[in-house]
């Protein structure tokens, strides 16, 4: 190896050993100790007590260690930051946790040989608890043409239930369990009769098969007119901005103290989905309601008696206002004074005769309109009614008896 050879190869060495040393410096210094490898308690200075190495810091405590879970040490508990809006439904929601079922309406079908017939769902909506008996009150629309009806509970429970009656004019039906069962708690009635425009409300059911959801909002309107299921309009219905949809007909709407106001019913929306315009039948209407069918299986309601009348739909395309007389049976009393209904000319031609315009001075445009009034009578009323045939008007007082 020659000299310029040899002083390379010295360099590197030296380089690398000088590499090698600074390496070992760094670890003994991460390692908490002196380059030279002594312990740290003996590199301490002379007379100086040596320091006691730190204790490592706890580890931050998991969620379930703290007080109240997810919060943090020195910040109000949760239920502090909520707002008394949200503490009130969520009272709500915890009051009626077991006032709220899930209905069934089962059908006979033909398998596809049509050799047996088997129960299929029909269609699905909410009820709610009425009492203490069993009875779930939910829509017409929601039990009607059903053979057999299930009631899921709030516990997931599946109770077979009979139909005690129905009431198509109001869309009303009420439901009782096939068996006893524990835990359930009847809704609180409150009234319809005091509501005011903007007051909040919670709907409660269950859309498109996703039990027991909660949605809020306020009354968007009073005095509300639609047509109902059984062709005849619902007066006097709640109209609520909170989110109603297929599956929440015949669940409750409830007021801030969480007593049932209505009975969501239906939706105003070209897609079938919530639009914001829900509506429900008032609990005044249903209070009426609902005692008479646990009674007696069907609402007795005043009536003229023995008459019957034309569709409104039919009168309508035929161009005339009121409500048309169909028939008259020859043992009513309205047979007696002078009503009748349609009949046949010798061309056999359908003409109409009577025709009730007015009762108790109030203008009447339809048979709906009739039915309305009535409505608001009670068994053994007197009334006047107006009645035209063939151009000529003449009134006629009869006492209101209960239809059959």
């Amino acid at each position: 190896m020659d000299p310029r050879e040899r002083k390379i190869f010295c360099l590197g060495l030296l380089a690398l050993s000088l590499a090698l040393f600074a390496c070992a410096d760094t670890g003994s210094r991460q390692a908490g100790q002196p380059a030279d490898g002594r312990p740290a308690s003996e590199a301490a200075a002379p007379g100086r007590p040596a320091e006691t190495p730190a204790v490592p810091a706890a580890a931050p405590a998991s969620p379930a260690d703290s007080p109240v879970w997810g919060e943090q040490a020195g910040q109000a508990p949760l239920s502090a930051l909520l707002t008394e809006d949200e503490r009130n439904t969520i009272d709500i929601v915890r009051r009626t946790k077991n006032s709220v079922v899930y209905v069934t309406n089962l059908q006979y079908a033909r398998d596809f040989f049509f050799t047996t017939d088997e129960l299929v769902p029909q269609g699905s909506g909410s009820g709610f608890v009425w009492d203490g008996q069993g009875h779930i009150v939910t829509n017409f629309h929601v039990i009607n043409e059903g053979v057999k009806y299930m009631v899921s509970l709030p516990d997931q429970r599946q109770v077979e239930a009979t139909l005690v009656g129905r009431d198509p004019m109001k869309d009303i039906a009420v439901l009782k369990l096939g068996q006893q069962v524990g835990g359930l708690e009847p809704v609180a009635i409150g009234t319809s009769r005091d509501l005011q425009v903007g007051q909040k409300v919670i709907a409660i059911g269950n859309p498109f098969g996703f039990d027991h959801t909660i949605t809020t909002g306020i009354v968007s309107a009073l005095g509300r007119v639609m047509l109902g299921a059984g062709g005849t309009t619902i007066r006097d219905m709640i109209q609520t901005d909170a989110s109603i949809n297929p599956g929440n007909s015949g669940g409750p709407l409830l007021d801030s103290a969480g007593r049932l106001i209505g009975m969501n019913t239906m939706i105003a929306s070209p897609s079938g989905a919530s639009s914001g315009i829900g509506f429900a039948v008032p609990v005044d209407t249903i209070r009426k309601i609902v005692p008479q069918i646990i009674e007696s299986g069907k609402v007795t309601r005043p009536d003229i008696g023995g008459v019957s009348f034309v569709r409104d739909e039919a009168a309508r395309r035929a161009g005339i206002e009121g409500a048309v007389v169909l028939d008259v049976a020859r043992s009513s009393e309205a047979y007696q004074l002078g009503l009748r209904g349609v009949y046949r000319d010798n061309y056999g031609r359908l003409l109409i005769r009577d025709v009730i315009t007015g009762l108790d001075g109030t203008k009447i445009k339809s048979y709906d309109d009739l039915f309305a009034g009535l409505d608001s009578h009670k068994i053994g009323d007197t009334v006047t009614l107006t009645v035209g045939r063939e151009g000529k008007t003449r009134t006629v007082t009869m006492r209101l008896v209960g239809n059959d």
